[in-house]
Formats: C-alpha cells, structure tokens, sequence
C-alpha cells in the first residue's frame, strides 16, 4: 500500500532534481553518488526546501502542491529527521535533547514515551551527559531518540553511519531494526552504501543525477543494469545479524550463530547469547560445489543458490544459508563451476574475514 508518493522539481545552479516514486510503509532507500540529488529530495519530503514544482503527498493527505499551491511546514508534516552529523543542541544534556521536541507535540500526537525510547536505544545511563562528551554512536543514537519522542508519520535519516566508526555501525543499523519491528516506523534511509541498503532496508529508489535510475525491492534493484555504473561492487559486504553461543578464548575464536549455521570469529568480546552484526566482504568468499577437506579456513558452510547476476568483471550471488548471503565471483569460476539457481554449493570463508561489528566490551 503506498504510504508516501511524490513528483517533485528542484533547480540549483548546475543540477536538477526531477523525481518521481511511491513508498510503501517499510523502510526505503535511497540510494546514489554523492551530487545525485539525495539530500536535496530528503529535504523537499521534510518541508526544509521548497520545490519548483510537482506534489507531495503522504497517506492521502496533500504535503505539497504548486497546483493549487500548497505547501504544509515541517512542523504539520510531522516528519522526525537525523542528519548525518546528528546536529544535536550543544546547551541541553542528553535528556534535554530528547524530550525538546516531546514537549513542543501536541499531546493528542504523542504515541511514544520518552522512556520507552531510552529504554529502546539504550541511553538511560547518558541522560544527564553533555552531548560534546558522547561519542559518534552515543550521538546518533540520542539524535535518532529526539527524531523519534515527537512521534514522527515517517522518520528520515540522512547517511546515519557515515561519520561513524565501523564499529559502530552494526550497533545503530540493529537499534533501527529494532525501531522497525517495534514501533513500526515507516524509514527514508539515504545511503551511497550498497551495503548498509541490503542489510537494512526493503526497497532502493537509486538516483542518479537528480532521476530516478531504478525502483524496487532491494536486492534486485541493486544489481539492475542501470545500477551498474553507479555502484562500487567490489566494497560490497555482508552485514548480518548473529549470536554468539560460545567463546574459545585459548584459541581466540567465537562460534556465532547465523541464521541456520555455526561460523568461528576472532576478536569478540560479547558474551555469550549476545547478539552482534558481523561483516563479511562479498569477495572474501569463495565457492565449492563440494565438501573440502585437510583446508586452514574454519569456515565451511552449505547453502542454496537463489539468483545469479553478471555485472561485468563481476558476478554477484546470492545465496540462501537460512540468512540471504551475497557472494562475488568471476565470470571464470561462474563458468567453470556452472552457477545456476537452486544449486547446492558450499562457502569457504576464513575466520579472519569475518569481522564483528561492536564497540570493545572489555
């Protein structure tokens, strides 16, 4: 069911933003280079910028119009925003941050507690902190709070993870899952990562010069023709959601649990039963139609081939091993191992290319 649809015209000197798309109530990315128009459509859905022209309009109701004019300010769209740097009020603690916005909501608009919130993100021993002494995560994470304790229609966020360290990032893309399956959300999420849109979101609006390239489902649109050009195959990374059930620690290996398998891990300091997002490059897998035998990697996992696409010098498998996993290969060894869908095939993957995502915990 749409949820949010526009058509909106934007001109700068030097760009045009000329879109059109209709989102459902999951999460959508929003995909593209940088200078590609993302932010500038952000920011007309926000009721921060002004189009030239086109509509906007969110479940039934009309945000914006040039004819008849209409245009609803940001505060009557009820959007919550995170900006990529979090912009949050350096006068006011952490608590004050998040309760600016809740007291300026009308009280017939307010459907989230504060305290739920905190409780959510995880911030109850932040409250009275001084936002210059929060770290990068710690601010994104207050920032997503303050977007959400006005009870947000939809909530925008604007590249959250691009300032934060890696080890952060698998933390924030769980809170907004979270955020999702909880109090059920509707998210923008703009990106140029490949990756942070696979393991995040539903569908891609890619754009490319201020149009839209493509639509749809994320993991078909992401290796579409037209998104060829426009995306970087070779950083493209798993980022999945796993349980440690056990630590080796004289052998500095964990064993996690991924959707139906066991994978061994160095350099987790999350206690057992603790849930961790680990990373692992497309292009440090390799593929086996067979069980190896007498090999140094630890890891060698079974799972069934869902779709094969040739991109190139590249080509991109995904694989199902009870979690969707995305695997690139050549089109040597796609020919040489005949790759097709529905084919059992086994993935070997050293326990030094699977990186686990998480602030240290010693």
């Amino acid at each position: 069911m749409t949820l949010l649809s526009f058509d909106v015209v934007k001109r700068y000197r030097g760009f045009l933003l000329n879109c059109r798309a209709a989102f459902d109530s999951g999460i959508t990315a929003v995909f593209g280079r940088s200078g590609s128009g993302k932010t500038t459509l952000l920011n007309c859905l926000a009721g921060l910028r002004t189009p030239d022209s086109g509509l906007i309009e969110f479940n039934g109701e009309t945000l914006y119009s040039s004819s008849p004019q209409r245009n609803a300010p940001p505060e009557r769209r009820r959007f919550g925003y995170v900006f990529q740097d979090a912009a949050l009020f350096p006068h006011l603690d952490v608590l004050g941050n998040i309760l600016y916005g809740y007291k300026l909501t009308p009280k017939e608009h307010r459907r989230l507690d504060p305290d739920r919130l905190i409780a959510l993100l995880q911030l109850s021993g932040l409250l009275r902190r001084s936002v210059a002494d929060l770290s990068g995560g710690e601010r994104q994470r207050v920032a997503i709070a303050r977007a959400l304790a006005v009870s947000p229609r939809m909530l925008l966020l604007d590249e959250p993870l691009a300032s934060l360290d890696a080890a952060f990032k698998g933390l924030i893309i769980r809170y907004l899952k979270s955020i999702r399956a909880e109090l059920g959300t509707p998210m923008i999420y703009v990106s140029h990562s490949m990756s942070e849109a696979l393991a995040l979101t539903d569908n891609v609006l890619v754009l490319s010069d201020g149009a839209a390239a493509a639509y749809g489902p994320t993991g078909s649109v992401l290796v579409h023709p037209a998104v060829g050009a426009l995306a970087d195959y070779g950083s493209l990374e798993n980022l999945l959601e796993a349980t440690v059930t056990h630590v080796d620690a004289p052998h500095g290996l964990a064993t996690l649990r991924l959707g139906g398998v066991d994978l061994f891990a160095p350099g987790v300091t999350a206690a057992p039963g603790s849930t961790v997002t680990v990373s692992i490059r497309a292009g440090d897998i390799i593929l086996a139609l067979d069980v190896p035998a007498r090999i140094s990697a630890r890891n060698v996992v079974a799972g069934t081939v869902e779709e094969v696409h040739a991109r190139g010098a590249r080509v991109i498998v995904y694989v199902d091993v009870g979690v969707r996993v995305v695997v690139e290969i050549t089109p040597l060894a796609k020919e040489s191992l005949g790759i097709e869908p529905r084919q059992r095939v086994y993935l070997i993957i050293k326990s030094s290319s699977v990186g686990v995502l998480e602030p240290d915990r010693r």
